[in-house]
């Protein structure tokens, strides 16, 4: 899906913003997605940009005025303690914090250099273009087939009926699902493992195309096993879209990220490449998190 307008053009959606990143390396013994050259750091373009963010629930503020870019097709993870702001701040980049009455967003949430906030911006739109998978895996009481053909039905996707059942297998195979669930796509989606639930609720968000994927700690339910087959796909789903995922695995961002970002009491420390923030980071908050002596 490449617009949140349909009256834009594609060019209108797809300015180039180009900035300056780290290079991405790997860490030791945990195996890191594509790895790139400081060149290609250097022209990658910006999908996502936050603008003085601040999100206040109540009187309370949860986030103070974070400023972040977000690269096309890069995986970047966002850790820090609990109540931290990172879901929080996670949630502002579809507006799922409008589902709560007592939460007020201001600054900027660019999206191709489209605010998200803008009042005429067609929200379930904006949440097909920009997908999430929450910490809980929720599929609908439907069946397995059902769940994934139910956003393509919503949003007009497919043709006929050809063209849905398409849809369904192919993000069903993107999901690395559809082997284990041919044979009982009538059966409720209900009826699969968790890890399998999961992977169900990956297939449902791409099955609309998005081009951002964000992940509320999507393995915090799941056993090793299971927890390994989805670090997997995030790996092999970053090269079509773009990741923003919370965990509170340190050993998981580092596994599945191209970027870390670091939050404290509302306030981003330190982003940056991955293996520089887990062994030469730059704050000492970070340093202190991720050596354990709090957090």
């Amino acid at each position: 899906m490449n617009t949140l307008n349909p009256t834009r053009t594609p060019e209108q959606n797809q300015t180039d913003m180009t900035t300056d990143t780290q290079p991405h390396i790997s860490i030791g013994s945990f195996e890191q997605a594509n790895t790139e050259s400081v060149s290609e750091n250097s022209q990658k373009q910006i999908k996502l940009r936050t603008e003085d963010v601040h999100v206040y629930y109540g009187e309370s503020e949860a986030i103070k005025g974070i400023d972040l870019d977000i690269y096309q097709n890069e995986v970047i993870a966002f850790i820090g303690p609990s109540g931290c702001g990172k879901s929080t701040f996670l949630r502002t980049l579809n507006r799922m914090n409008d589902t709560i009455e007592s939460c007020r967003v201001t600054g900027k949430v660019m999206l191709d250099q489209q605010d998200i906030y803008d009042p005429n911006l067609d929200v379930v739109l904006l949440r097909a273009q920009v997908g999430m998978v929450f910490q809980k895996p929720n599929p609908f009481p439907k069946s397995i087939f059902d769940n994934v053909a139910y956003g393509p039905k919503l949003h007009g996707l497919a043709r006929n009926k050809y063209d849905l059942e398409e849809i369904v297998e192919n993000s069903l195979r993107k999901a690395g699902l559809w082997e284990e669930v041919k044979e009982r796509l009538n059966q409720p989606g209900t009826s699969l493992s968790g890890g399998q639930q999961q992977r169900l609720c990956i297939a449902r968000t791409i099955a609309v195309s998005p081009d951002v994927i964000l992940m509320d700690e999507p393995c915090s339910a799941l056993d090793p096993i299971a927890t390994a087959k989805v670090e997997e796909l995030i790996s092999e789903l970053s090269t079509q879209y773009t990741i923003a995922i919370v965990t509170h695995s340190m050993q998981q961002a580092a596994r599945v990220s191209n970027r870390t970002a670091y939050f404290h009491l509302g306030d981003l420390i330190e982003v940056n490449s991955t293996e520089k923030v887990f062994t030469q980071p730059d704050h000492q908050l970070t340093e202190a998190y991720i050596t354990g002596r709090f957090g």
